[in-house]
């Protein structure tokens, strides 16, 4: 190669370099409570929340919630951040309990079962539940949920609103995970170490959301810091293991049922820290 020819792309290659490393850089100003998010106030843990029925026979129980107050950067009570879900709960049915039909109008519901035995019918469908099975049901099908065991049957459920305009599919979609390989490219392996498995896109039906995934975290594994900006909406809770979760500028344990919001302000980073010897399994769910 030509010396000049040389010069120049070593050049051009250092000017690459800066242009990442000044994407990758994070705010070195201490923690400003006036200026920067209270991360406690953007994380939720079921266990904390009060217990309301729903669909009949559900117990749910909050992790988030939908907004409180006018500043989606300053709820006004923990774990009230969302702005695009209408809610996200952990949820239960007693042995035997069925749910009465219901049909959703201006909503739709993913559930993601993770213990117990049950069916679901609706539109003339039938899919049996159990771990790792995940059920979209959109708005305008009848349905119903049976628990089938003598046990809790376990779920998470993500309440999402429909857009004027929008056109639901006429039928529920079933996914088990169990049957879906783990994905080792596109944007699931990103930030240095995740992969997971898409399981609903707007192509599957969502209506407000872009994508509700199971996320894995290797054993002393983390993901490469970045923030995220207005109109995001994206939330992190553990199914399994012990997330160090890096949030703004703090750190904080979370553990199997609690969830955070990343505060979209466009300079407040998240990571994910696997600093045990097990993997950590994600319910991932996004707007963007």
């Amino acid at each position: 190669m030509h010396r000049t020819s040389f010069v120049l792309c070593f050049v051009m290659l250092v000017a690459l370099a800066g242009v990442l490393h000044a994407q990758n850089q994070l705010d070195p100003q201490p923690l400003d409570p006036a200026k920067d998010p209270d991360i406690d106030m953007f994380m939720g843990d079921w266990r904390n929340s009060i217990p309301f029925n729903s669909h009949g026979s559900i117990t749910e129980r909050a992790i988030l919630s939908r907004l409180a107050g006018d500043d989606e950067l300053k709820p006004q009570r923990k774990g009230a951040v969302l702005t695009h879900v209408n809610r996200f709960s952990r949820a239960t049915m007693d042995p035997h309990a069925s749910t009465t039909p219901t049909t959703l109008k201006g909503e739709q519901e993913v559930f993601y079962f993770v213990s117990g035995t049950g069916i679901i019918k609706a539109g003339g469908e039938t899919a049996e539940l159990r771990n790792g099975v995940f059920v979209l049901v959109p708005e305008g099908v009848e349905f119903t949920i049976k628990n089938t065991g003598d046990d809790l049957l376990v779920m998470y459920l993500i309440d999402e609103p429909v857009p004027d305009g929008f056109t639901p599919k006429r039928n529920m979609v079933v996914k088990d995970e169990k049957a879906m390989p783990y994905r080792n490219d596109g944007y699931l392996q990103v930030h240095w170490s995740h992969n997971g498995k898409n399981i609903f896109t707007t192509g599957d039906g969502l209506a407000t959301l872009k994508s509700v995934n199971l996320l894995i975290f290797n054993a002393m594994t983390i993901g490469q810091p970045h923030s995220h900006g207005p109109g995001l909406e994206e939330v992190w809770t553990v199914i399994e293991g012990k997330n160090l979760a890096f949030l703004g500028k703090e750190i904080r344990w979370q553990g199997p049922g609690e969830a955070y919001k990343i505060p979209p302000t466009g300079y407040t980073p998240h990571s994910n820290i696997n600093t045990t010897d097990e993997s950590i399994l994600f319910l991932y769910f996004s707007r963007l």
